[in-house]
């Protein structure tokens, strides 16, 4: 942890909302063996399925890790985003 922060650990819960929940099953079995085998040196990311949307709780131990964990599930979704579009051309 970086040294004099003020922060212990950071927890968020994101919801990403799909248009149907074909789409968000697509979109979640798409990514979830990337949370299950992401390393988890100072980050954890769990994944659940409900309905049209997925949602994703992020238990770091500082911002910066964070950060990083935001950025790639934020990446994994758009990429599996980017091919199913593709696939549905």
């Amino acid at each position: 942890m970086i040294e004099n922060s003020p922060l212990e650990s950071v927890k968020s819960q994101i919801s990403v909302e799909f248009e149907n929940s074909d789409q968000a099953k697509i979109i979640y079995d798409s990514i979830v063996l990337e949370f299950q085998t992401a390393p988890d040196y100072r980050s954890t990311m769990d994944l659940t399925l409900e309905d049209k949307s997925i949602i994703i709780n992020i238990d770091a131990q500082d911002s910066t890790s964070f950060r990083a964990s935001v950025n790639s599930a934020i990446k994994w979704i758009n990429l599996s985003l980017q091919i199913n579009n593709l696939t549905n051309i």
